[in-house]
């Protein structure tokens, strides 16, 4: 019972380089999943994100966007916060533009095929 202290030090000084190696060995992995993560999930999605800022501060009168709900409209009035999409003749929504998903790929089919 009172050796018990002794011994414990004694194990204790012949495993510290053991420690090392083990703290080495756990470290490394972690590193390399951080990499794997950064690399498939965090890059990816910066990069979406930054895209679609980009196409909300560009968007102008006329273009036909989608809602994040669902909703087709042309653009028919704009401002920093809200913009006012006409979804048909005469009838007007008026929308956050942080809802705004993309520009309409249907109005683009639909030109390219009147014009063949």
């Amino acid at each position: 019972m009172w050796f018990e202290g002794i011994a414990y030090a004694q194990s204790a000084a012949k495993n510290a380089g053991a420690g090392e190696q083990v703290m080495f060995t756990t470290v490394i992995p972690l590193v390399f999943l951080f990499g794997i993560f950064y690399f498939l999930l965090i890059r990816p999605q910066s990069r979406k994100a930054s895209e679609l800022q980009k196409m909300l501060a560009a968007l102008k009168r006329n273009d036909e966007v989608v809602t994040s709900g669902g909703l087709i409209g042309k653009i028919v009035e704009l401002s920093d916060k809200v913009i006012t999409l006409e979804i048909a003749p005469n009838v007007r929504v008026r929308v956050e533009r942080a809802q705004i998903a993309a520009l309409s790929p249907y109005s683009k089919s639909v030109k390219a095929a009147s014009k063949d």
